[in-house]
């Protein structure tokens, strides 16, 4: 309920707080020397130091995208992970100690080099700075900021419009501010509420939230509100972002809802008999992405390269879920009825069943195109047909979207892998693994390989197969960095690993594996 407070409707006021800050020793920049850096100490960790250089290696793809959109050198993306890391115990310490006095925490710079920790008690601001922080004494501490967003969530919730759209503590001004889009009427609701006036921030904003929903081959969408079908593949075109599907899921503008009910997108093209294929362009609400939906998580696609006949392939749909089989013929004509003929389409003896049209088959991590239709069940066994992806691409003139290709293991890196191999160069020198041979498949295979190269060393490693007269080079990673990944799916053949040091000398560990597809 709203509460009147006259004398200061209408009225916000700036915050009004004392700032006092003291120099501290920042963390490591990226221009910094790097050995430097590892010579940072944290006076509040157990133990009473810790290097500043993590000992955590980045997920693959983090550097690359701070890199993209923060605008970092790849050097100043690692300093910014190394610092975020380094501060995280600090602040948790302080902000434990401080207790009620606590005004919050942020960093600051381009590497994240500076923590900056608010309190209300002045006699404070000595251990800030012993822990490696930046004080600042401020007005209200974080459980009063907290309090007072509380209150206005509860009296602002049935104000609509002039409620504002976000509340939100902001613990560098020390206000709670709401973003509106009638900044003067939410100030006068404010003035109503009892909460005090220099607390808060009102900001006109016409960036309003909207939900959004993550595009996944195999989940629902419905057609004109009728009948059902399952998402192929996600796609784009130019900024237009959608996904693939089947052609007698839908005709051109006939429009689609998602697995949740919620408006998605129209359809742009179809094609039925003939072929079976559709390009549906979706709304704003809807995020597209790499990922299949199977059995108890997602499958993300690294891309469209076609699996030979024999090769396992797994569909996913939202009536059946997840189901494989093997590639059983290609450029297969099936005749639906006397009037609906479908011709180039690939057979697999697969399962599925209705409802599961439009939805995805892949091999290992390759998209191959989406089912058109089947025979038998999920009970009995089937098989069924599907519209090979890379002419869906062609007919619309639309781009897959996917994932980067990354190796099998996470925390532990190369000595995760069941095949290990270590040894030792010297700077320009090449050697073979495993143990200077190399190893056989007899089916098709994804070959993944992980390098761990000597500290500052550059080492490459590439992937080669004997075609008959010579090895070839099928994969390589020749990055800047010691450590390096290889994915690559191939037949059945010989395969050697050799591993070849750039710049620097040391000792190397090599993790391998060639999975079943």
């Amino acid at each position: 309920m709203l509460r009147r407070r006259p004398a200061a409707v209408g009225c916000v006021l700036a915050a009004v707080a004392l700032v006092v800050t003291i120099p501290v020793a920042p963390a490591f920049s990226a221009a910094q020397d790097v050995g430097k850096a590892q010579e940072l100490r944290n006076p509040l960790s157990s133990g009473g130091a810790s290097s500043a250089r993590s000992v955590r290696k980045p997920p693959h793809g983090m550097i690359e995208a701070l890199r993209r959109d923060l605008g970092l050198t790849a050097q100043e993306a690692q300093a910014r992970l190394d610092n975020e890391i380094r501060y995280a115990p600090i602040e948790a310490r302080l902000r434990r100690e401080l207790g009620a006095g606590f005004g919050g925490s942020w960093l600051e710079g381009r590497s994240a080099q500076v923590l900056i920790v608010a309190t209300t008690d002045l006699a404070a601001t000595p251990r800030i700075a012993a822990a490696g922080a930046q004080p600042k004494i401020v007005a209200r501490s974080l459980t009063q900021l907290t309090a007072i967003k509380d209150e206005l969530d509860k009296d602002l919730a049935a104000a609509g419009e002039a409620g504002g759209f976000a509340r939100y503590v902001d613990v560098r001004t020390n206000q709670v501010v709401i973003r509106t889009t009638v900044p003067e009427q939410t100030r006068n609701l404010v003035g109503l509420t009892g909460v005090s006036q220099e607390a808060v921030r009102v900001e006109a904003s016409a960036k309003r939230f909207r939900p959004l929903y993550d595009l996944r081959g195999g989940d629902a969408y419905r057609i004109d509100s009728a009948w059902r079908c399952s998402v192929g593949f996600s796609a784009t075109k130019g900024a237009q972002n959608g996904f693939v599907s089947a052609g007698h899921c839908g005709d051109a503008g006939s429009v689609t809802t998602g697995y949740n009910n919620v408006a998605q997108g129209v359809f742009q093209g179809s094609s039925f008999p003939g072929d079976d294929h559709s390009w549906i362009t979706v709304n704003t609400n809807w995020r597209p992405t790499p990922d299949v939906v199977s059995t108890g998580g997602t499958i993300g696609v690294t891309g469209s390269r076609e699996a030979i006949e024999g090769a396992s392939v797994c569909r996913s749909g939202s009536t059946t879920g997840w189901h494989c089989g093997t590639v059983r013929q290609r450029d297969v004509t099936v005749v639906y009825d006397e009037t609906q003929t479908v011709s180039q389409l690939t057979l697999t003896d697969a399962c599925a069943e209705p409802g599961d049209s439009g939805g995805p088959f892949v091999s290992v991590d390759q998209a191959q195109g989406v089912l058109s239709g089947g025979n038998g069940n999920c009970t009995a066994g089937g098989e069924t047909v599907f519209q090979p992806v890379t002419e869906i691409l062609s007919a619309y003139g639309v781009s897959l979207v996917v994932d980067a290709p990354v190796p099998p293991e996470t925390g532990c890196a190369c000595p995760c892998y069941p095949r290990r191999v270590a040894g030792t160069l010297r700077a320009g020198g090449v050697a073979y693994q495993p143990s200077g041979s190399y190893y056989r498949t007899t089916a098709y295979r994804l070959h993944t390989g992980c390098l761990e190269g000597p500290a500052g060393s550059d080492f490459d490693l590439y992937l080669q197969r004997w075609n008959g007269r010579s090895w070839v080079v099928v994969a390589s990673d020749t990055g800047p960095d010691a450590d390096k990944s290889i994915s690559y799916l191939g037949a059945a053949g010989r395969y050697r690993y050799r591993v070849t040091a750039a710049s620097g000398s040391g000792g190397y560990t090599l993790g391998y594996q060639h999975d079943l597809p």
